[in-house]
């Protein structure tokens, strides 16, 4: 694992189209979410301990929100050769393990993590209504504790997703997103060799 912060996509920026498969068996678009007031997009994958280490809470943030007209949509990008674990039978399960509300899309030829200049899982992007987008970030200011090679703990340090809910608030009551925005950080996303 390479810890990669995310890349900071400017702000401003259109979200990039894409349709993609879900576990569910079928394919999800961006414009399934056109009546969506809010988009959340997370680059993420099974094996990530940064990606483990906030599942819980961004399930339950998103159980919290979706009602209030904000969608969210996991995307795994990596390379399943080369990452096993990360492969569309294992995002099945991940998906049911975790409990994500929401649909987890496979992105098989890495082209919509291009698209977004995802660099990290998670790396999390927020448009408005208009598909714009208004913030890319953490999700909270949590980090698993590395205890030995390969194995971390968040006990110690527990994810809340409290940045990303105060700005999904903020957002929801017509505020700005906060101009001061920190990047996401975590394991790089697994390229195939070219």
């Amino acid at each position: 694992m390479s810890l990669t912060e995310s890349t900071m996509m400017a702000l401003g920026t259109s979200a990039p189209d894409f349709s993609l498969p879900s576990t569910e068996g079928i394919t999800v678009s961006l414009s399934d979410f056109n009546s969506s007031k809010l988009l959340v997009v997370v680059f993420m994958c099974n094996h990530c301990p940064y990606v483990i280490h906030i599942s819980s809470a961004l399930a339950e943030l998103a159980e919290e929100t979706m009602p209030m007209g904000v969608s969210f949509v996991g995307i795994n990008s990596n390379d399943t050769q080369a990452y096993p674990a990360d492969s569309f039978e294992k995002m099945r399960e991940e998906k049911a393990l975790r409990g994500y509300p929401f649909a987890y899309l496979w992105d098989e030829s890495q082209e919509v993590a291009r698209a977004y200049d995802a660099a990290c899982t998670p790396d999390i992007f927020v448009f408005d209504a208009d598909r714009t987008l208004v913030y890319r970030g953490e999700f909270d200011g949590s980090r698993p504790d590395r205890i030995s090679s390969g194995n971390y703990d968040s006990a110690k340090n527990p994810s809340t997703g409290e940045t990303l809910r105060q700005v999904l608030q903020d957002l929801l009551n017509g505020k700005a997103a906060p101009a001061k925005q920190y990047p996401s950080m975590g394991c790089n996303i697994k390229w195939r060799d070219s």
